[in-house]
């Protein structure tokens, strides 16, 4: 009985959600795009006047650069939010909240949500419109997967903290992007590429590929309460993670290379 009202519940929701607080998830959405050009605009103007090698760019990598900025800025903020309700809120918490740990959200939840999958149709956008200098293949089905996971755990309210727990994977972003602008800047045989390297090393093999693992086990342990989702979000939070976790070892594995072939030739 318990079961079926649970599951009761869940079809409400997936019915009734957009009706209960129909301005956040579009409010946050068109926000986070009108925050994605605001930081395009000032990065491109901030670094126009204070830094001299932004004007010898090509027109492609001016692009880049500022697109850069906007991706570290998503990461930054994402990162924050998602430590913050994985970690230290209590909205998530089997201790604190009675019902199934699935089904919970609240509205800066919602909002936090809504603001990123803004960012990742801004990004998707450009990614496809200059393809590929912003990227290959594999730029665009994360970004597709990670909207659409984003998307419907923000709309329906299903799967957040799980969909929290993938985002902080985003605090590896502003350490590869500030490899990109030191290579840009000629500074690739400096001593702050070198540590920037090792750190990115760490960072992605603790949040991309430990804290998947942490994911995948906290799954399992709640199987049951991720089998009263919607059909389609339990396809998201098993199919989506691994998709990831797959292209994250992938990206690892170049990382590691990289690292060991740049330290090889300072030796």
């Amino acid at each position: 009985m318990a079961m079926k009202s649970y599951q009761s519940h869940a079809e409400l929701l997936l019915k009734d959600y957009l009706l209960a607080d129909p301005l956040i998830p579009y409010t946050s959405i068109i926000g986070g795009i009108f925050a994605c050009k605001m930081v395009y605009d000032l990065t491109n103007l901030f670094s126009s006047v204070y830094f001299k090698s932004y004007s010898n760019l090509t027109k492609l990598q001016r692009i880049e650069w500022n697109n850069r900025a906007i991706s570290t800025f998503h990461a930054v903020l994402i990162t924050m939010m998602s430590l913050y309700f994985v970690f230290c809120s209590d909205l998530f918490s089997d201790q604190h909240h009675a019902g199934l740990i699935t089904f919970r959200s609240s509205a800066l939840s919602t909002f936090a949500l809504g603001v990123s999958v803004g960012y990742f149709i801004a990004d998707l956008a450009m990614i496809i419109w200059f393809y590929p200098s912003l990227g290959g293949m594999e730029y665009v089905i994360h970004h597709f997967l990670s909207m659409i996971a984003v998307a419907y755990s923000m709309l329906t309210g299903e799967g957040q903290l799980y969909t929290y727990m993938v985002l902080i994977s985003e605090t590896t972003t502003p350490g590869v992007n500030l490899r990109w602008y030191l290579d840009t800047a000629g500074m690739k045989r400096s001593k702050a590429y070198i540590f920037n390297g090792v750190v990115i090393f760490f960072a992605w093999f603790v949040a991309r590929i430990l804290l998947f693992v942490y994911l995948f086990y906290h799954v399992f342990l709640h199987r049951y309460q991720i089998k009263q989702m919607h059909s389609f979000g339990q396809l998201l939070a098993l199919v989506v993670p691994v998709a990831l976790f797959v292209m994250n070892l992938i990206w690892f594995w170049k990382i590691f290379k990289g690292m060991k072939k740049t330290l090889a030739k300072r030796q």
